[in-house]
């Protein structure tokens, strides 16, 4: 990106938001704008502060990040929220999602896997590890023995096509080469079967490939 990825840090912890702050200072490209203690305080700076990518610890006194994030994501302001936390996958991966999540990094890999993941979330992708991929798939086959209906009947086949694609991560020219379209028509494609979904991130469009078989786990 030609310019810096503006981030929030929001933990209650002030030691590892201070670390956290000297390991992404050292990275070019990335720059912390803010930090803040709580949810609510979050929620209120990603407002002032407008991030590209705000990092979420989920276990807050007060509002928890959890809540914090839907609130985010409902501003409508563009952020990213990518949660950085010690909670259990299993728990809470498919509600950060739900609420507007785009990614999911444990505390104890931050070292490693952070700043892929910020840089990732930020490009409008979703971050997830292959295992939490594999969680959510056995998560939404058991949804699926309920006999719900299948939304993506509404689509045409070259937008279940983009829709897939999408989902697992290409950009929208890896995209047009893949299917023989520019660019221009990939993202055309996108806006009308988002529309369709009645969705609008692509944490959403995940959520949707990995319910309906689309997207295989890895």
């Amino acid at each position: 990106m030609s310019e810096s990825i503006r981030i929030l840090l929001v933990d209650d912890h002030p030691v590892l938001r201070s670390g956290l702050e000297a390991l992404l200072s050292l990275e070019d490209g990335l720059q912390v704008v803010g930090q803040a203690s709580s949810g609510e305080e979050g929620v209120e700076k990603a407002r002032l502060l407008r991030p590209d990518v705000v990092v979420m610890d989920l276990a807050m006194p007060g509002m928890d990040g959890l809540e914090a994030t839907r609130q985010i994501a409902a501003q409508g302001l563009g952020a990213r929220v990518l949660v950085l936390t010690s909670q259990a996958e299993e728990e809470f991966l498919l509600p950060v999602l739900e609420a507007g999540g785009s990614g999911f990094v444990r505390k104890t890999s931050a070292d490693e896997d952070l700043i892929h993941a910020i840089r990732t979330v930020a490009r409008n992708e979703v971050f997830l590890y292959p295992s939490a991929t594999r969680l959510l798939l056995r998560q939404y086959r058991q949804a699926e023995e309920k006999g719900a209906a299948s939304p993506i009947e509404k689509l045409s086949d070259r937008e279940r096509e983009v829709l897939a694609l999408t989902a697992e991560g290409y950009s929208s020219a890896e995209i047009g080469k893949k299917l023989f379209l520019s660019p221009k028509t990939v993202d055309t494609y996108r806006a009308r079967l988002m529309q369709k979904l009645g969705l609008s991130h692509r944490s959403e469009l995940v959520r949707l490939a990995l319910q309906t078989g689309l997207l295989k786990p890895v």
